[in-house]
């Protein structure tokens, strides 16, 4: 028997997910898995996360990480939101973002990908 959720969805009547445009998921789709037993479970399209330096990312500014550093503060500066640390993410090839801020003194390429105009660079 299937949930009352998964009968709206399939009847049309929940919209589906979207993520806003500052999100690394954006334009990402929600993906269903039907198990052998007929349950539906829903899920995220997989995001490869894009190689550091690609040619899909337009460099902005450096950052050298300092004690105290965080992701967010740096993409508010940077970028001009703190919604954006991914792209700082992305950028550097960081599969987990503590990592990038765990050693003072290393450089954080400050980037946007390649396309989007511009970008606050606040030095």
């Amino acid at each position: 028997m299937s949930s009352p959720l998964t009968a709206f969805l399939q009847l049309g009547l929940v919209p589906p997910v979207t993520f806003p445009t500052d999100s690394r998921y954006y334009g990402f789709s929600t993906l269903t898995y039907v198990t052998p037993t007929g349950q539906s479970i829903s899920y995220l399209a997989q995001r490869i996360v894009p190689q550091p330096g690609a040619a899909n990312f337009a460099t902005v500014a450096q950052h050298t990480v300092v004690q105290g550093d965080r992701l967010d503060l740096i993409a508010a500066k940077y970028l001009g939101d703190p919604l954006m640390f991914w792209l700082i993410c992305d950028a550097n090839g960081a599969i987990r973002p503590e990592s990038l801020i765990a050693t003072p003194g290393t450089v954080l390429a400050i980037t946007m990908p390649q396309g989007v105009p511009g970008g606050p660079s606040a030095q």
